[in-house]
């Protein structure tokens, strides 16, 4: 039989991020979001709830729970604000899962503790300044002087790269030349504060205003050798594999979008008046906040089908895509229809919806653009 319902032990994490969220979040946000300042005591929030460490082992300081206790997070979170929601996300699923799948015994030991207590936070440097979404034209570059890599180069668009917590970066570079021809990349630990590591000022953003994000510079930048991530040479198909997985969370983030603009419309159209009646008993409304909600239902459930192909340890690269591309549809177009329902007032920064439309878009285009996901499906479905 066929139960899309959760769990109790998911139920209860989930309840208890939607309750942090609305009472911890919610009231505090918009200030961070307009200031463009990050949220450090709303994230010692998520570290004392244990929310870094939902899909680790106890070993190294996590929760002994999975991915989809994960994304259940993310979706609550992002229901009232995305930027805390992106923060947990990247600092799980780009900064320390890495180090979990392929780290050294002595690395896990050295860096997940921290990470999954979410004293620290960590990211990952995959996408450069003239690179975007072909991750294989790397041109940072790393090669090895004695018992040192010495790494020069540029990475952009880095989240988690630049607070006060952020203990390290993983980034990829080209380390060599494959014996068939075609550049060789690796994956690279560089702490911070490492002499040639510099973070340059945050970017001025369109959303995701109380998250952070910043360009990297390695300028003969040097890190011990045994710093190498996994196997020499498979950087670059390392982190592939985390993108799959990182498409699922972003799904679950996505849907907690849509669900938020599903939330802020139902309060909104039963407190609006306009022609003398609240705005919610117009048909016209009432059938745009219904397409809303079908949205959000369905992207929920292409994320939910992904995971559970991800948790049973089948292939699942096609239904994270799938899930990813439905699921920042629906945010986008849920976006633009509450702001929609809201009128002017949506184009106010003070509105939740407001925040939801500027960043909405990013969901489209951060970890595989929808194209790229349409082009993963295609060859999926064996479209060569």
């Amino acid at each position: 039989m066929i139960d899309f319902r959760l769990g109790e032990e998911y139920e209860a994490l989930r309840k208890s991020v939607h309750d942090f969220a609305q009472k911890e979040v919610a009231p505090v946000i918009g200030g961070f979001y307009e200031r463009e300042e990050f949220p450090y005591e709303i994230v010692r929030g998520m570290a004392r709830m244990g929310l870094f460490g939902l899909p680790f082992p106890e070993e190294y300081g996590g929760m002994g729970g999975d991915y989809f206790a994960l994304c259940l997070a993310l979706e609550e979170l992002a229901r009232v604000d995305s930027s805390v929601a992106i923060t947990l996300e990247a600092g799980v699923s780009l900064g320390a899962m890495p180090l979990f799948r392929f780290g050294s015994a002595e690395q896990k030991e050295k860096w997940l503790p921290s990470l999954c207590s979410g004293e620290a936070l960590g990211a990952f440097g995959l996408t450069e300044p003239g690179g975007g979404s072909d991750a294989g034209a790397t041109r940072t570059a790393a090669r090895l002087d004695g018992d040192e890599w010495v790494i020069n180069g540029s990475k952009s668009f880095i989240t988690n790269s630049g607070t006060d917590i952020t203990r390290l970066v993983t980034v990829t570079a080209v380390t060599g030349e494959k014996p068939g021809g075609g550049k060789e990349i690796s994956a690279i630990i560089v702490p911070s504060g490492t002499p040639g590591f510099t973070v340059a000022p945050k970017y001025s953003k369109v959303g995701w205003n109380a998250s952070d994000t910043h360009e990297l510079s390695f300028d003969d930048c040097r890190v011990p050798a045994e710093n190498l991530l996994g196997e020499r040479g498979r950087g670059y198909a390392q982190f592939l594999s985390i993108l799959d997985e990182g498409r699922v969370a972003i799904a679950a983030l996505s849907v907690g979008l849509a669900q938020g603009c599903v939330d802020e419309c139902l309060r909104y159209a039963g407190e609006r008046e306009a022609f003398g009646h609240r705005i919610g008993e117009y048909q016209a409304i009432q059938f745009k906040i219904a397409d809303m909600e079908v949205r959000a239902h369905t992207a929920r459930l292409a994320y939910y089908a992904a995971a559970s192909k991800m948790l049973r340890g089948e292939p699942f690269k096609k239904e994270a895509s799938i899930a990813k591309l439905v699921a920042s549809n629906a945010a986008m177009d849920n976006a633009r229809d509450a702001t929609q329902i809201f009128g002017g007032y949506g184009f106010m920064n003070e509105f939740p919806v407001g925040r939801f439309y500027r960043d909405a878009k990013i969901l489209e285009v951060g970890e595989g653009t929808s194209e790229v996901q349409r082009m993963l499906i295609a060859r999926e479905l064996g479209l060569r």
